[in-house]
């Protein structure tokens, strides 16, 4: 039987690499595609996703207008990483409307198709989780008939990428992180910052993934372009925490998402958010000494057969 995937987004570069890689594989099934504020404004999510979906010839596949800014916290984008568009700022003559999207809202969206298809559906957010804290306010129940929800986002050791100890997608929305982590008590797995730097690729295997002769590589050659060229400057190859290379972040979630023999090393433990403090706000906390007394876990990802990842990216292109 098909994986049933719903995929939380605020599409991005990374964003777009995981759902193409998704979309590459014949054993997933994607029922919906819910769209949220983050890396870019909502409206370019939105854009961006359907363009993506364009590129891969998968229109049919319905997406979802979702939340346009955090539960509390200021809004944030990452224009300067991903493009003002967050696509790379490469015209697209070609892109579809908005008017293909759903009517429906994306935390209903969720509700509905889940509740459609308890305990077949897995939930995969490279996003802020402001869609996934809204949705489980409105039916509280509805975690429970998840599969399973694959997150990317947070961090272990307070390396931050953001800000000094937060993560963008747990910066973005804090309160959101943190309700998520509190609420959904299906089998969670977390592929943290510092596991995707840990986990990157050499810039050779980068060149050999956009030189597939293919439409879908060429058109990530283009959306990638500008930032390629902004995360192999000095700088920022000195704020990945295991030195330089090519961190697909997104992608980790939704490979381990699509293979469950993917990650080969793991830690099951609780975890909350931190909310205040003027360092440490939006930073993830691992509860080893069980101090929260919080009976649901999160496997935090650790270490993955980078053999299979390869192959899927590349599946992704061809």
């Amino acid at each position: 039987m098909k994986k049933k995937l719903i995929i939380d987004v605020d599409t991005g570069v990374d964003d777009a690499q995981a759902i193409m890689m998704a979309l590459a594989d014949p054993n997933v099934e994607i029922l919906g595609i819910t769209c949220t504020h983050g890396n870019t404004p909502l409206e370019n999510s939105c854009k961006n996703t359907l363009r993506v979906l364009n590129a891969c010839n998968r229109l049919d596949i319905p997406v979802y207008r979702g939340c346009s800014e955090p539960l509390l916290g200021r809004k944030r984008h990452a224009g300067d990483f991903h493009g003002k568009d967050g696509l790379g700022d490469v015209p697209d003559p070609d892109a579809p409307g908005l008017e293909l999207l759903q009517k429906k809202r994306a935390a209903q969206a969720i509700i509905k198709i889940v509740n459609q298809n308890p305990g077949e559906v897995t939930l995969v957010a490279t996003a802020p989780l402001t869609n996934l804290a809204v949705a489980v306010q409105l039916n509280p129940s509805f975690p429970k008939k998840l599969k399973a929800l694959y997150i990317m986002g947070g961090n272990t050791e307070s390396r931050g990428n953001t800000t000094v100890c937060g993560e963008f997608n747990f910066v973005a929305d804090s309160e959101a992180a943190y309700i998520v982590l509190d609420r959904y008590t299906c089998p969670t797995y977390i592929a943290t910052w510092e596991f995707s730097c840990r986990n990157s690729l050499p810039w050779s295997f980068c060149d050999t993934w956009l030189a597939q002769d293919t439409d879908k590589a060429r058109f990530m050659e283009k959306i990638y372009a500008h930032t390629r060229k902004m995360v192999q400057t000095d700088r920022y190859q000195k704020e990945l925490v295991s030195g330089p290379g090519f961190n697909t972040c997104d992608t980790y979630a939704m490979a381990a998402a699509i293979d469950d023999t993917l990650v080969t090393e793991s830690d099951e433990v609780a975890v909350t958010v931190e909310l205040e403090g003027s360092h440490a706000r939006g930073m993830m906390v691992l509860d080893y000494m069980d101090l929260l007394k919080k009976k649901h876990k999160v496997f935090i990802m650790k270490k993955i057969d980078v053999e299979k990842f390869k192959k899927l990216l590349m599946n992704a292109l061809k």
